[in-house]
């Protein structure tokens, strides 16, 4: 088909990169937890909206891959905007401090709203871009890390929100921000035309022990070893990074008012670490791991990236109580953290293809829902009991453990498609059923 027929393939980056810029305000959830303690929460109060938020993601991620292609990106995203929009609003309105209110509406609502649309800028971007998927997937998801440094932002030191309207004002003030970009930025969320490629690509040539992109989707991709390995890599990749997301300000603050700092010096040099260092990072991440996965592979770029964040959550207790060090040691965290966003949907596509990614990669984003409860909890928990430190090294172990699991993933050979797709077991099945013609 024509590239005349196309729309321009890069209104689709535009608008995956508005979406994700509100979609990414879950990372943003650490500068309210301030204002929220002295209303009286707890710290595991504040990580456990953070945690069932993620969940919440992750699982009504799975529906929404389901929906994709019978619904459609563009009304996908459309109903993301309204309900994501619709739970920070709600949150507002109900008083901005109460518990329960808060985890109904921004845990549940708002992290349902952030599941129903995430897939879809990737899914579609991966389409458009089939000769560059880890940049373009990168670029996608870039605003979800860029996001949280404005929203941040905006509430807290450069916009004030919080401190000139209240938390109950900027939660109503987010809620009409996030559905209107949202809606915008679903209008350039269409499948390009069937069988369209972009001028001068050819589809490389696979090899002769695999299969077709298309042969997994599903149930199909779920009994594959390959599956279980990355669902489990990013499990605790994510995990640690969700952990530190949630720690970020709490935890700095502590160590460096320790450190001689006092309480507001503290909490500027934490808000910092989160909002500029992390969060920047966090979004530059996503773009240059995704580039460097087009050129090194994605294999490689996991095994490199998640040893390094083991490295580095490991050693970040000791980095928290100096501020230069920590602006260092949040920038790493945050560079090796926005990877898991740019790395996981391309291997999904190069191990199970590329056209069900939309379908696939939710079940591997389950992963990022049991990290974002198991982390934060963790963190929350042990930070009670005063033990911050070990929390950040038993995920750092578990990093490692996951650069492990990623030497031994190989795309599936055709003997194991045989093994576990479905199609084959079910003509064997009907083979086995049909009379003996004698």
């Amino acid at each position: 088909m024509s590239n005349e027929k196309a729309m321009n393939r890069w209104l689709v980056v535009l608008g995956a990169i508005l979406i994700q810029l509100c979609l990414g305000a879950i990372y943003a959830w650490s500068v309210f937890t301030p204002a929220l303690k002295s209303a009286g929460w707890s710290k595991m109060e504040t990580q456990v909206v953070f945690a069932v938020g993620l969940a919440c993601f992750a699982i009504v991620m799975v529906w929404a891959g389901k929906k994709l292609a019978s619904w459609g990106p563009r009304r996908l995203t459309m109903l993301s905007g309204v309900v994501l929009g619709s739970g920070y609003a709600l949150a507002g309105l109900l008083g901005g401090t109460d518990f329960p209110a808060l985890l109904v509406c921004i845990g549940i609502i708002g992290g349902s709203g952030i599941g129903i649309g995430y897939v879809v800028p990737i899914a579609v971007g991966m389409r458009w871009f089939p000769d560059k998927k880890g940049m373009i997937t990168g670029l996608a998801v870039a605003g979800f890390g860029f996001g949280a440094m404005g929203w941040v932002k905006l509430a807290g030191s450069w916009g004030r929100l919080i401190q000139t309207y209240g938390l109950s004002a900027t939660f109503i003030i987010y809620g009409i921000a996030f559905a209107t970009l949202v809606i915008i930025g679903g209008l350039w969320m269409i499948f390009p035309p069937k069988d369209w490629f972009p001028e001068g690509y050819t589809p490389p040539e696979l090899k002769t022990d695999q299969k077709t992109e298309v042969d997994y989707s599903g149930l199909a991709m779920l009994r594959t070893y390959q599956f279980k390995l990355i669902f489990l890599t990013f499990a605790f990749s994510a995990g640690a990074g969700l952990m530190s997301i949630g720690l970020m300000k709490l935890y700095p603050m502590e160590a460096l008012q320790r450190s001689g700092y006092g309480t507001a010096e503290a909490s500027a040099i934490a808000g910092t670490a989160m909002a500029v260092f992390f969060s920047l990072a966090n979004g530059i991440g996503r773009i240059a791991w995704g580039t460097m996965s087009d050129l090194m592979g994605r294999k490689a770029s996991i095994i490199l990236m998640t040893a390094t964040q083991g490295c580095c959550v490991m050693a970040f207790p000791a980095m928290a109580s100096n501020e230069l060090v920590l602006y260092v040691g949040a920038a790493f965290i945050g560079f090796n953290f926005g990877g898991n966003f740019a790395l996981f949907p391309t291997i999904t596509a190069d191990t199970f293809g590329s056209k069900n990614v939309g379908q696939n990669y939710p079940f591997v984003f389950l992963s990022y829902g049991v990290g974002g409860i198991f982390g934060p909890i963790l963190g929350g928990l042990l930070g009670d009991m005063g033990n911050f430190p070990l929390a950040f090294t038993a995920c750092g172990v578990l990093c490692l453990l996951g650069a492990i699991f990623t030497w031994h993933i190989n795309a599936p050979t055709a003997a194991e498609h045989e093994r576990t797709g479905f199609l084959p077991l079910y003509r064997k099945l009907v083979a086995a059923k049909a009379p003996v013609r004698k």
